[in-house]
Parts: structure tokens; sequence; C-alpha cells
């Protein structure tokens, strides 16, 4: 049984909880945990953690779906730091990758800068990330704030305002054009997307589907 009172939490009374897929052994994210996340995590076999910028308990998952069941919970040597291994039930970051970990300082083992061409869609994620960074914030002057305000029909418009111009320069056979007019098509595709909780991962899962 483990002795909560053994953990040490800060000055804040918080601990780090780092998150790790029971399966793969991947780091998923880290976050913090006050006494009460870890009670209602131990209690529902959920992980819920504290938000230390909305100053607020919040259940993984709950706006998401993209829950954590915790299957152990271990605490280091040093007591201050604990480990949850759980079963990802969808990706674990909110930008909609697997693992927040999805960016490296280190490529091929050097110290240089990343090249972009190994991973195209790296991109994707990062759209992600500020979408939904504008969606919460909703910053003066944002045009993605801006669309999200006015709502999934008026986002709706402009993904088929979009497709439409793919459509007129793909039929002039202007290569450029196709390829800018994609790209807004694209983002507008995401802000949709993100409009209602899909994440590109789960997009992905449903094309690895109809190759099998």
């Amino acid at each position: 049984m483990i002795e909560l009172e053994n953990i040490r939490y800060d000055e804040k009374g918080l601990v780090p909880a780092v998150v790790q897929d029971e399966g793969s052994k991947e780091v998923l994210m880290v976050a913090y945990m006050n006494k009460e996340a870890l009670h209602k995590t131990i209690e529902t076999k959920k992980a819920w953690f504290y938000s230390r910028k909305r100053k607020k308990l919040w259940q993984k998952g709950e706006t998401s779906g993209n829950f954590l069941e915790v299957k152990s919970i271990l605490y280091d040597c040093d007591e201050d730091t604990l480990l949850l291994k759980v079963v990802p039930k969808g990706p674990a970051c909110h930008t909609g990758n697997y693992s927040c970990f999805y960016r490296s300082l280190l490529e091929d083992q050097g110290c240089g800068p990343k090249d972009e061409s190994k991973d195209p869609f790296g991109i994707l994620g990062e759209l992600v990330e500020i979408i939904d960074s504008r969606f919460a914030e909703k910053p003066k002057g944002s045009y993605i704030a801006k669309l999200y305000a006015g709502g999934k029909e008026r986002i709706l418009k402009k993904v088929g305002e979009e497709a439409c111009e793919v459509i007129i320069a793909s039929m002039s056979k202007n290569k450029a054009d196709t390829i800018y007019e994609t790209a807004d098509l694209l983002f507008h595709l995401l802000i949709a997307l993100r409009f209602d909780n899909i994440t590109v991962e789960e997009v992905m899962d449903e094309l690895k589907k109809r190759r099998k």
C-alpha cells in the first residue's frame, strides 16, 4: 500500500508527476499534483492534476476525451517525484501528438538545427498548438479567435470557400496557386477539427484503418 504521507510536496504543496505509457514505456507528459489530485487519481484510477496556471484541479481528458487510465503509481527514492504508468485513451498532448515530447533539441545525435525536411508533418502539430491557444486565450485581433467566435457555421463556410479555391487553382493547372490554396484549406480544416475537439492523430488513425 502506498504510504501517502511519505510524499514530499514542495513549498506550494505540489509534486511533479511523470506520465509513462505502460505498454510502450514512452514518457507522455509531465504535470503537477497536489494531495487532492493524488487522492482523486487513486480513487478513480484516472489521472488528475493541479494546474499552476489556472490554480485548480483538472482531469486529463475532461474536455478532449483522451483520458489516462492509471495502472500504477510509483515514487522515487527522494519521495518528491511520482511516476504514473498509464494506458492512454487517445493522444496525451493537446496538439494531437501521442506524447508531449515530440520535438528534439538534438538531431542525429548532433547539436545542429532541426532539419524540417525530415519531419514535413511537424508543422501540423505546431499549428494545432497555436489554434488551441487562440481558442483558449481569444487575443484581440486574432483571425483564429475571430473565426472561433463566429461558431461552427462560419468556420465551415471558410472550409467550403477554400475547397473551391483549390478546385479552381487545380483546374487552371497553376501549381503555385494550387499549393497556396491547399495550404489555406488545410489550415481551415485544422481549425474546424479542433473546434470539434478532433485531433490530427485521430484522423491519421482512421487512414491507417483504411490502409489495412
